[in-house]
């Protein structure tokens, strides 16, 4: 992770990041300032919202949620309740517009949600909205409607496309949770995970060539272990000698798998090692503790789209437009995931400052894989992964 830096110091998280962010969630009243404003544009009961380029297109936001309650329901995919707050995001939706939320494969990857977009379009199961790691997210751009949410300048060019098919949304940062029952010492980074003390305790959150959290495990290690974001062929290098050390352990991570102690030793985003702990309550493993490696932080933004042929258009868009608002921003971070709009939302004064603190703060010494790179990774991924670790 430090590009060839002797330093191998590791920040435990639950001393920077202490868990009081993330109890402020629990006591957080989801409201939606952001998109109850009323709009000057006249409401048009007749908009095809299936093409709606904003609310301020087709009617304005009176329109939008009135159209979007008319449905009645959302249909989201892969997005389990623990994972940065998408429990409280989720029922604060349905509280807000009285729409059913049916969310489908909660532990399914960004893979599991093309294809559901695929296999069921035309039906009224398919997925409204994708939630997407970047690599799946640069293969199925077609998939994708534009649309652009009322407060879109608070959403840096960098994350967003310009016509508005995808904008990024929230990132965490690359750790390692651990059962400090069976861990006696804290890791300090991955290769501290080929030790004795790791045989058969190690697992990531799925399959590289499919799953992004687990794929960024991969860059993670590659950019330990002297590779780059632009080849990460010793990343998969490293999981082969995970394996070949039998520490190596192929099983989904869940928070029930964490919980029971199946899964010791797990390498994911922050915000869901940090949920599936203590903060958990007694469906969490109170000895759960997590670590970021110091040095350069590996994050990758998660993107949020409209699906072109989504059975629900209006509610899709009104969901885009209650993610994007402050309130919803902030329970992300409130989970310890860093929201897209957090320069904006600092300016502002509508940052939650005890959940910005209790998070540590956006990294400065930050890495995510770009688009191109993230595209190369694949490949590598594609060629190497399977044959390496023989599955």
């Amino acid at each position: 992770m430090r590009n060839g830096s002797p330093t191998r110091k590791a920040h435990p998280v639950q001393h920077k990041r202490t868990l009081a962010g993330i109890a402020l969630a629990a006591a957080a009243i989801v409201t939606l300032a952001g998109c109850s404003a009323t709009s000057s544009a006249s409401s048009k009961d007749d908009s095809d919202w299936k093409t709606a380029t904003s609310a301020q297109s087709a009617g304005g936001m009176d329109a939008l949620v009135k159209a979007a309650k008319a449905e009645g329901q959302l249909n989201v995919i892969a997005l389990p309740p623990s994972w940065a707050n998408y429990g409280k995001i989720i029922d604060g939706f349905t509280k807000e517009y009285g729409i059913k939320v049916n969310s489908a494969n909660p532990n399914g990857s960004s893979a599991d949600e093309v294809a559901a977009v695929k296999s069921q379009k035309g039906q009224s199961t398919a997925p409204d909205v994708l939630d997407l790691g970047n690599a799946v997210l640069q293969q199925n751009l077609g998939l994708l409607a534009d649309y652009k949410v009322a407060n879109w300048s608070d959403i840096p060019d960098s994350l967003k496309d310009a016509d508005g098919a995808w904008t990024r949304d929230y990132t965490g940062l690359m750790s390692i949770g651990y059962d400090s029952s069976k861990i006696s010492d804290a890791p300090k980074d991955l290769n501290d995970l080929l030790g004795s003390e790791y045989k058969g305790k190690v697992s990531i959150a799925g399959d590289p060539t499919q799953a992004n959290q687990a794929a960024s495990a991969v860059y993670l290690a590659a950019l330990e272990n002297g590779g780059s974001a632009d080849d990460i062929t010793k990343g998969v290098e490293f999981f082969g000698k995970l394996k070949q050390a039998g520490n190596f352990q192929n099983v989904l991570p869940t928070q029930a798998t964490v919980a029971s102690g199946e899964t010791p030793v797990v390498v994911q985003w922050s915000y869901n090692n940090l949920a599936w702990g203590p903060a958990a309550g007694a469906s969490g493993n109170k000895n759960w503790k997590t670590v970021v490696p110091e040095g350069q932080a590996l994050g990758s933004y998660y993107s949020q789209a409209v699906n072109k042929d989504a059975p629900h258009p209006a509610a899709a868009r009104l969901w885009q437009e209650y993610i994007a608002s402050p309130t919803v921003q902030n329970l992300y971070l409130q989970a310890g995931a860093f929201p897209s709009t957090l320069a904006a939302l600092e300016k502002s004064g509508k940052v939650d400052e005890d959940a910005l603190e209790a998070a540590g703060g956006m990294p400065k010494d930050y890495v995510e894989l770009t688009d191109a790179q993230v595209t190369e990774a694949a490949k590598v991924l594609s060629a190497k992964w399977s044959a390496t670790m023989g599955s």
